[in-house]
């Protein structure tokens, strides 16, 4: 969504570095993979020569750090990836981008932002009526929200020791087009609609806060254009829901388009 709208609403150049996992879809991209200014690159962002090779090519005015392994219940059946993407792959692109503004010269560094996109799970959980803020306190509770937490950290330490032009960013759960099937609002959808009982973690009362994927996206434009160096910006719906409230939501608008799928 981010590719989609700084290349086809912005008119901005963009390579787009992906190192396309499993929760890849590269469907998402056809309306700008003939686009003159997109370029792909399959690369992992923790391939430090790989990075080096696209700053020399692209020679960015702005990083906008997208990529983190973010499924919580995989984060707990297995940690190390999370691990790996989300932190030592957080340290391989600050240091390359450490290094490349090194090389630039004033003016292009004075421009230079680094966007880091984040989640607001890594305050927690969100109490009945309330909402995250940019005061809110790092409570991270899953090895996911561990992880993401130690790339926020991360990334103020480069801002705080190297003078790294960082903006961060701290977003609730989004929703939209293309989403992998298996995160929550997918999952309901599909489940409803093939006669499939609907999986609610717990007691279905865990709550989240809503955001469609485009908002969050104009979102982290207006960020990059207009952040304040070494600040954090939490952004938001303001509409948070309990589990079982979206589940049955959603059931709801498919009784009516296709009662058949009850």
């Amino acid at each position: 969504a981010v590719v989609r709208h700084f290349v086809l609403e912005r008119g901005w150049t963009v390579t787009n570095v992906d190192k396309l996992t499993y929760a890849a879809n590269l469907t998402a991209l056809h309306s700008v993979s003939n686009a003159p200014n997109y370029v792909f690159v399959n690369a992992d962002i923790c391939d430090r020569t790989a990075l080096a090779a696209v700053f020399a090519r692209a020679q960015p005015d702005a990083i906008v750090h997208l990529a983190a392994e973010s499924h919580v219940d995989r984060s707990i059946a297995g940690s190390m990836p999370f691990i790996q993407s989300n932190i030592v792959g957080t340290h391989a692109l600050l240091e390359e981008t450490r290094h490349y503004l090194d090389r630039c010269s004033p003016q292009r560094r004075a421009r230079f932002r680094f966007l880091h996109v984040s989640t607001d799970e890594v305050f927690g959980s969100l109490e009945p009526g309330g909402i995250f803020t940019e005061q809110s306190p790092y409570m991270p509770r899953s090895p996911y929200s561990a992880s993401k937490a130690a790339s926020d950290h991360l990334v103020r330490a480069w801002h705080e020791t190297y003078g790294l032009p960082v903006i961060i960013t701290n977003c609730s759960n989004n929703y939209g087009p293309y989403q992998y099937p298996k995160k929550f609002i997918p999952t309901v959808i599909l489940s409803a609609v093939n006669g499939h009982a609907i999986p609610i973690y717990g007691d279905g009362r865990h709550i989240r806060d809503w955001l469609h994927v485009d908002d969050h996206v104009r979102a982290l434009a207006a960020a990059l254009r207009f952040g304040e160096v070494g600040d954090s910006y939490v952004i938001g719906g303001r509409a948070p829901m309990e589990n079982m409230a979206v589940a049955l939501k959603i059931c709801d608008v498919l009784d009516r388009f296709c009662p058949a799928a009850r």
